[in-house]
């Protein structure tokens, strides 16, 4: 399996894209077309199914998009005017086909295809209470009891039984589902993960992110709101808001690094953003240096800010290749080592006796810093400073991303000099969550109602975490005795 960043192993990941199209006679391609852009949002998996107006279509693969959609076979096996289709990066449930959504059932009502961007921090407890009352999971994924709840809920109509079974569930969920009578696009009632609307001559599409519209050709109408479901029905689109409002609280982690920099999140320029937050680290961390150095790609964007604020030249000390996915070889220590020179590769001619000022875009398990920063240092780097355009990030996520757990975090075991001793940088500084929020138009961050999700830096988790804190194993010999007695 490729992947597109070349230290995949040391990075927050998305868990997954969706796109969805209604009306169009080659939804199926525009689909394929559309998670082409998005591929950076989950790269284990990909699927599409399609709806003929009698019987729905899918097909499912391990891998990236490119080699499973685009063969002119897989997309003829696709037919119909309506489409869903998925990427995947897994954080509940193994990687398995079984997993690969869209996820497919046959309800009462007819068919049911679900595509989902986030996670459902209930699940288990829910899932434990279907499987008691008679349900038989196919599959490991959080979004399975979503079909579950429609399926068994006492509501007359398909939309009444849809919205029963969300209002049961918490965290963070993106939907698009299709069925038999047309296309719900849905976000939760924070707005955690993104989903926005176009259209494309007539046919009305939903992504995850507006450089899939883009790409396809379609126009941006609007963001899919906070808790709003848009139903697509014959051509006709009509909005409902079933849930109470609340602030939301979409996650800060899009614009730092998740969307791709040619997006527009929220109604900003992910791009200008993370310029802006690079301009805030070098008012708020300045040193004396020779050259700023972007860590590809991610970092090439507040890499610039921070060049053009401290007026200090920017350069690509370090140099990508875009031609090699996860390491192929294996064996040895050694040899693995020498395997990061196939991905990054240092400018030796340019960092040779400079002071270097590296950005990049958050430290997780800080392996990939301290790789980096060696790096430099073999290529003959006088000084090498760290930059990191997000705050430490010392919480795990369970809202749709792939945190590693708290204790492998480098910033929940060490404070900021623990970490530059660990990565081995002469310093090291990262954005100030005030900092990061004035990147974002904003004076500074509210205590009370921050505007974003910014839990992995904060530990300010904004839903109940149910499954975290049920934590009491059920003893099952105990139940038994029980009905024994």
């Amino acid at each position: 399996m490729l992947t597109t960043h070349p230290f995949d192993d040391d990075k927050l990941r998305e868990e997954c894209g969706v796109f969805g199209v209604s009306g169009s006679d080659s939804a199926a391609a525009l689909v394929a077309l559309g998670l082409h852009a998005l591929q950076h949002r989950g790269q284990e998996a990909a699927g599409i199914s399609s709806f003929d107006g009698h019987h729905f279509h899918t097909h499912r693969a391990m891998g990236h998009v490119a080699g499973n959609f685009d063969r002119d076979d897989v997309i003829r096996s696709l037919p119909g005017e309506c489409a869903v289709g998925h990427v995947r990066y897994s954080t509940t449930g193994e990687t398995a086909l079984r997993n690969v959504q869209p996820l497919y059932a046959e309800l009462a009502s007819g068919g049911f295809a679900v595509a989902h961007n986030g996670n459902i921090s209930n699940a288990m407890k829910l899932r434990r209470e279907l499987i008691r009352r008679g349900s038989i999971f196919q599959s490991t994924s959080d979004t399975e009891t979503i079909i579950h709840l429609v399926a068994t809920s006492n509501y007359r109509t398909l939309l009444d039984r849809f919205i029963d079974a969300l209002k049961q569930i918490e965290g963070a969920y993106s939907l698009v589902v299709m069925t038999p009578e047309g296309m719900i696009a849905c976000r939760d009632p924070l707005g955690i993960r993104p989903l926005v609307m176009g259209k494309l001559d007539g046919a009305v599409i939903f992504a995850s992110e507006t450089v899939a519209l883009d790409v396809c050709g379609a126009t941006f109408e609007r963001q899919v709101e906070p808790g709003e479901l848009v139903i697509v029905q014959n051509g006709e689109v009509r909005s409902i808001r079933p849930f109470a409002p609340m602030a939301p609280r979409p996650c800060i982690f899009e614009w730092v690094y998740f969307s791709r920099p040619d997006s527009i999140a929220g109604d900003q320029s992910v791009y200008t953003v993370r310029k802006e937050i690079g301009a805030q680290l070098a008012i708020e961390s300045p040193v004396d240096a020779d050259l700023v150095i972007p860590v590809p790609d991610s970092g090439v964007p507040a890499a610039i800010g921070y060049a053009q604020q401290s007026g200090i030249p920017f350069e690509l000390g370090i140099i990508r290749s875009h031609y090699v996915g996860r390491t192929f070889i294996q064996p040895g220590d050694k040899v693995r080592h020498l395997g990061v020179k196939l991905k990054h590769n240092a400018n030796r001619a340019l960092i040779k006796g400079k002071r270097i000022i590296l950005v990049d875009d958050s430290i997780v398990r800080g392996t990939t810093s301290l790789k980096i920063v060696q790096m430099m240092r073999d290529a003959g780097a006088a000084e090498v400073h760290m930059r990191i355009a997000s705050p430490p990030t010392r919480h795990s996520c369970f809202y749709g991303v792939d945190t590693p757990e708290r204790a492998k975090l480098l910033a929940a075991k060490h404070d900021v000099g623990g970490m530059t001793d660990f990565i081995h940088a002469d310093s090291l500084s990262f954005v100030s969550i005030d900092g990061l929020y004035k990147a974002l138009g904003e004076a500074k961050r509210a205590d009370i109602r921050p505007k974003y999700c910014d839990a992995c830096f904060t530990g300010d988790y904004p839903t109940s975490l149910t499954d975290q804190d049920d934590s009491v194993a059920v003893d099952q010999f105990a139940m038994l005795a029980e009905r024994v007695n």
